[in-house]
């Protein structure tokens, strides 16, 4: 089930509603990444209690491990990693160009070997239905194959983007007809592909709406490419989409990144960034970038970002104490940094719906680009 309602717009930024089996989602939002079932570091408590309305999940890699016949005896992911909300799953998609060196593409799917243990896999559009409904998630992608920027130097030409984008609209229609043939509840979603070349997202776009996916997701970006032409590519592509249907920008970004696609009328983000970013001692707060490695940081008593309201500055955790948490390898740190680049992209979603409501989008705008200009 799905249903999707618009309740404010202001030019091509869109305040709606996502209904799904397991929840509302207030859009737009960012959907935190459980790659195996878990956000790392994170109890899925404070997830909930930050504001997470919808988190990510990966078909590969769950698929590798712990396998569907353990998810299966749970019912579904929800029960199995403790999550009430909903969850969107990745198709595998992705794997076909992070596990480049790794796998063949023909018609049927992809031949993988294991990054487990090396045995021959085949993911096909079926299987990937079949993984998707086992996992019970919420909103489950079409497989694809994710067109790479370059390939050891080589630039993806149009032509080789076409025979991409041809693949992922052929692949779609068999994902589609697996999905109603499972009679799985839930939504699946149709990716845009087509590389750096407009044309070929419209073609992609066009033939997939004939389809009439529930919602559609723009893929492909964020593979390496210059940031200008991602920049491009996601002001192009989602206010062609249908204006009734939720649009997904896969992977994407920065902060900045984020308040550039909601200007342009996307309604759900993904990324690994704050999570990623925080393991590696690297915050975002209000006023720019930090670095907590730094030296300077050694005897600063301040917390993280003192307008923020997550666990880890609400409970007085300085950035001298998180720097020697850093600089001794200990494993509070990256939970204590993770909670608050969550926190912090959650609440940023949050001020964006609230100026969507008020109508005072770009003036929220204009202010959140100067205090992130500002610097910590």
């Amino acid at each position: 089930m799905l249903r999707f309602e618009l309740l404010a717009e202001e030019d091509r930024a869109r305040r709606g509603r996502l209904t799904l089996n397991h929840g509302t989602v207030e859009t737009p939002t960012f959907m935190p990444v459980g790659t195996c079932g878990s956000v790392k570091g994170v109890l899925p408590r404070s997830l909930a209690e930050m504001g997470a309305q919808i988190i990510l999940a990966n078909t590969f890699h769950l698929w590798m491990r712990p396998g569907l016949d353990v998810v299966k005896t749970f019912g579904g992911l929800h029960a199995f990693e403790r999550w009430e909300r909903p969850i969107l799953t990745d198709s595998g998609g992705f794997q076909v160009w992070s596990l480049a060196e790794m796998r063949k593409i023909d018609e049927n799917g992809v031949r993988f070997a294991s990054p487990v243990n090396g045995d021959k896999l085949l993911l096909t559009p079926e299987v990937s239905m079949q993984i998707q409904t086992v996992l019970n998630s919420d909103i489950a992608m079409q497989f694809d194959e994710c067109t790479p920027y370059e390939t050891h130097g080589h630039v993806t030409t149009r032509d080789e983007a076409r025979t991409s984008m041809e693949l992922s609209v052929r692949w779609a229609a068999r994902c589609k007809a697996e999905f109603e043939r499972l009679a799985n509840p839930n939504a699946l979603f149709g990716i845009v592909q087509g590389g750096m070349f407009e044309p070929l997202r419209e073609e992609s776009l066009a033939r997939l709406v004939e389809m009439e996916f529930p919602g559609y997701a723009i893929g492909g970006v964020s593979v390496g490419e210059p940031k200008e032409d991602m920049q491009r590519i996601v002001a192009h592509t989602p206010r062609r989409l249908p204006r009734d249907k939720p649009r997904y920008l896969m992977g994407v970004g920065t902060p900045e990144d984020l308040v550039d696609g909601v200007s342009h009328g996307v309604d759900l983000f993904d990324c690994v960034l704050p999570t990623r970013n925080a393991r590696n001692a690297h915050l975002f707060t209000r006023f720019g970038d930090l670095k907590l490695r730094n030296a300077r940081f050694r005897d600063d008593p301040r917390p993280i970002d003192e307008s923020c309201g997550c666990h880890t500055c609400a409970s007085g955790f300085s950035r001298a104490y998180l720097h020697h948490l850093e600089r001794c390898g200990e494993m509070l740190a990256p939970m204590l940094t993770s909670i608050h680049n969550l926190h912090y992209y959650l609440n940023l979603m949050r001020e964006v719906r609230e100026a969507l409501e008020a109508g005072r989008f770009e003036t929220w705008r204009r202010q959140f680009a100067a205090d992130r200009a500002r610097g910590v």
